[in-house]
């Protein structure tokens, strides 16, 4: 069992994130303030470390120092406000692997966490970022070479330099928030910030808070002053997904600050300017939600000024080749592996699944496939059981569909194998090619 220490001085935030990595399958410690941790560290080797960056007696990058000679086997995880970002980057800078901004969902320290365990020694995300930028990029799921796929591109080209509110739309797993990050990374405002929000894991009670940020003092639990998401995507590009979540209270606060372009940290009565692109997306219709009311129309006219649709991996099928040759590479790199190839066999799997998660689907498929492959090859066995299955009956059921149509065109066309290719809408040499394959008696 992977073992994890906790450093946090919210107790109740503490025991909950314990309880439930310890149903996970990590084996947890816990420390209140640096010294405890230190004392942790002093007792037993842990593959991660988890740290609040804002401690007693120290803050959590001090915790780099104490575990700098055992950074082979252990990760710096930091957890961190917006208001605390730039500090966490600079510890990622001087060897923590990764941070994650307050507040996540537990499948986002989750992921974190197993990227961690299975990244190689010595590396942190930012250096495995460096070492395959273009990887990477590629992984933006914004490439490909399908109709669909170009058309997105030049969608993005022309929308990038300009300000104009963009809503994305797409299935979960399209590739969004990435899709966002492109437009920001080719607009005016790439030096300045990219702040990404998940509206759906903004509790109602806080979600003022999280947008605008609060003074001290000014509710119960605001121990310190606090930026919101518009005070830290000043001057750059701010990304709400999900952004349907969001209640009908809190669409009125966005729209007015969008309309303003002023805010009100919670409790002060002094305006601030904020200059922010937004992006939004969603993977639901919101034309529906604003005519059964759900959704203010205003806002969503204000947040639709430009659409872009990103459309599902089964609709652009042509690009499942491409994406699982980047994922395999990126995989190979990350694992630590060789695999060079991907057999006929499981491209014609890949191809032949409907992939209700897209890519990021493709994605975990592909880095699994990797670690279970035994060479330098990725063959069936590799791939999930529940992909092998269901595309095994896919591929039989396509199979004998095209013989039959292939035996009734000869039999219309008393065997002429010309006429029944044209009947066909195929070439002569392809319905040769055909019977071959599937041995017809002819």
């Amino acid at each position: 069992m992977p073992k994890i220490l906790i450093v946090e001085d919210d107790s109740a935030f503490r025991q909950m994130l314990s309880r439930f990595l310890t149903k996970n399958g990590f084996e947890v410690s816990q420390a209140n303030d640096i010294r405890e941790a230190h004392d942790q560290i002093d007792k037993q080797p842990f593959e991660i470390v988890l740290s609040d960056v804002r401690l007693p007696g120290g803050n959590g990058q001090d915790l780099l120092k104490s575990t700098s000679s055992d950074l082979a086997t252990t990760k710096i995880i930091l957890m961190t406000g917006y208001g605390e970002v730039k500090s966490a980057v600079e510890a990622m800078k001087k060897g923590a692997f990764d941070y994650v901004t307050k507040p996540f969902t537990p499948e986002q320290i989750l992921q974190v966490i197993n990227d961690a365990l299975i990244t190689s020694p010595k590396e942190t995300k930012s250096s495995l970022q460096t070492n395959s930028q273009k990887s990477t990029e590629k992984e933006g799921f914004v490439e490909g070479e399908s109709l669909a796929a170009q058309q997105m591109l030049q969608y993005i080209k022309l929308v990038s330099p300009t300000n104009m509110s963009v809503l994305l739309r797409g299935e979960s797993g399209t590739g969004k928030e990435v899709t966002a990050k492109t437009i920001h990374k080719n607009s005016n405002r790439k030096d300045e910030a990219f702040v990404a929000v998940d509206c759906g894991a903004i509790p109602k009670e806080i979600a003022t808070s999280e947008f605008f940020g609060h003074l001290k003092g000014s509710f119960t639990g605001a121990v310190e002053d606090k930026i919101g998401h518009f005070e830290a995507a000043n001057r750059g590009t701010l990304f709400l997904d999900e952004i349907g979540n969001l209640s009908y209270e809190n669409q009125v606060q966005l729209l007015r600050a969008l309309q303003e372009r002023k805010i009100k940290r919670v409790g002060s009565t002094k305006e601030i300017e904020v200059d922010v692109r937004i992006i939004a997306a969603t993977n639901e219709d919101l034309e529906v939600a604003v005519e059964e009311g759900r959704f203010r129309e205003d806002l969503y006219h204000r947040l639709n000024e430009f659409t872009i649709s990103i459309p599902p991996l089964r609709e652009r099928k042509e690009d499942i080749k491409f994406f699982a040759e980047q994922f395999l590479e990126s995989a190979n790199q990350e694992l630590e592996r060789n695999v060079t190839l991907i057999s006929q066999e499981v491209m014609e799997i890949l191809e032949n699944h409907t992939w209700p998660g897209n890519l990021r689907e493709l994605k975990n498929t592909i880095k699994r496939a990797v670690l279970f492959a035994n060479g330098d090859s990725l063959v069936p066995l590799n791939l999930p059981r529940e992909i092998q299955d269901v595309d095994a009956k896919a591929t039989f059921s396509k199979s004998t569909f095209e013989k039959e149509r292939i035996l009734q065109a000869l039999r219309k066309t008393n065997f002429n194998k010309s006429k029944a290719a044209q009947l066909l809408n195929i070439t002569r040499k392809t319905l040769y090619n055909k019977i071959n394959q599937y041995q017809l008696d002819v």
